[in-house]
């Protein structure tokens, strides 16, 4: 699906949980090939697994269909709020958390 997509060459590309199937070097090789497609597109990525979104250019966090949450990683990790508790969790090898959304444009 992702490369029937991608040969349309759409402006606007949105990804839900693209690479969460994928094992860890896999998933770093395609990242790194959408990030190069991605170039002069807007991206918006839905993920649970914050690693993949802490290169985009803003991240929103949702709860229960609202924004709470929006910058990018590093003013998300310093607010200290629930991206932060999210992203510790994970980093601790916590599974399960509410997903994000970033977009890369």
């Amino acid at each position: 699906a992702i490369a029937r997509t991608l040969l349309k060459n759409p402006p606007i590309l949105v990804f839900d949980e693209a690479t969460s199937a994928l094992d860890s070097a896999n998933e770093r090789a395609i990242q790194a090939e959408l990030a190069t497609v991605a170039q002069g597109k807007t991206v918006l990525v839905i993920a649970h697994r914050l690693s993949t979104i802490v290169h985009a250019h803003e991240i929103l966090v949702m709860d229960h269909g609202r924004i709470i949450e929006r910058g990018t990683h590093p003013q998300l990790l310093a607010a200290n709020g629930r991206y932060a508790q999210m992203w510790r969790l994970q980093q601790a090898g916590g599974q399960d958390a509410p997903a994000a959304v970033g977009d890369t444009a």
